[in-house]
C-alpha cells in the first residue's frame, strides 16, 4: 500500500537527535488544538500521515527540555490511501516499491546553539566599550561627590 506521509527529523544544532521529544501536530483548519500528539524515536524521527481531505499548512512543533522549534509544512496529498491517523507509521525501507515520503523536515533547536566566537575586532570594540563605561561612571560619581563640599 502506498502512503504519502510527512517525516520529521528533530535534532539539536550539535547534531544530537532529540530522542523522546514531544511532538504536536496542528491541522490547517484548527491551529489551536493539536490534531495529533506523539514522541520522536531514538533518532529524533516522527512520521505521520495527514488526512487526505485536509490540504493546507500543517504545523508541527517539537519540544524537549526547554528546547524546540515549529515548522509549517504545506500539504496537498491527493494520492493518500491511508485511513486513521492516530499512530506512528514506521516505514519499511526494504520495500522496493514503497512510495517516497515527502522530504524530511529538519527541526533544530535555536536555543541549543552556542554563539559564534567574537572576531578580534569585535573583542576590541567590546573591551573598549566596557572600559569607556567604567570611566564614564567613575567621572559621573566623582563629580557628584565633589559638588556638595565647600
Amino acid at each position: 500500500q502506498q502512503v504519502a506521509a510527512i517525516a520529521v527529523v528533530a535534532h539539536y544544532d550539535s547534531g544530537k537527535p532529540m530522542a523522546a521529544a514531544q511532538v504536536l501536530v496542528y491541522a490547517p483548519e484548527n491551529p489551536q488544538e493539536p490534531w495529533l500528539t506523539g514522541v520522536t524515536d531514538e533518532q529524533g524521527q516522527f512520521l505521520f500521515t495527514p488526512d487526505g481531505d485536509r490540504p493546507g499548512n500543517w504545523e508541527i512543533a517539537v519540544r524537549q527540555g526547554g528546547h524546540g522549534a515549529m515548522v509549517t509544512v504545506p500539504w496537498n496529498a491527493t494520492m493518500v490511501n491511508h485511513t486513521g491517523h492516530d499512530h506512528m507509521i514506521t516505514p519499511n525501507t526494504s520495500a522496493p516499491n514503497q512510495a517516497q515520503a515527502t522530504p524530511d523536515v529538519t527541526l533544530s533547536s535555536p536555543l541549543a546553539a552556542a554563539p559564534p566566537p567574537l572576531s578580534p575586532l569585535q573583542r576590541g570594540i567590546t573591551l573598549g566599550a566596557i572600559i569607556w563605561g567604567f570611566i564614564g561612571t567613575a567621572f559621573f560619581f566623582s563629580k557628584r561627590n565633589g559638588e556638595g563640599r565647600a
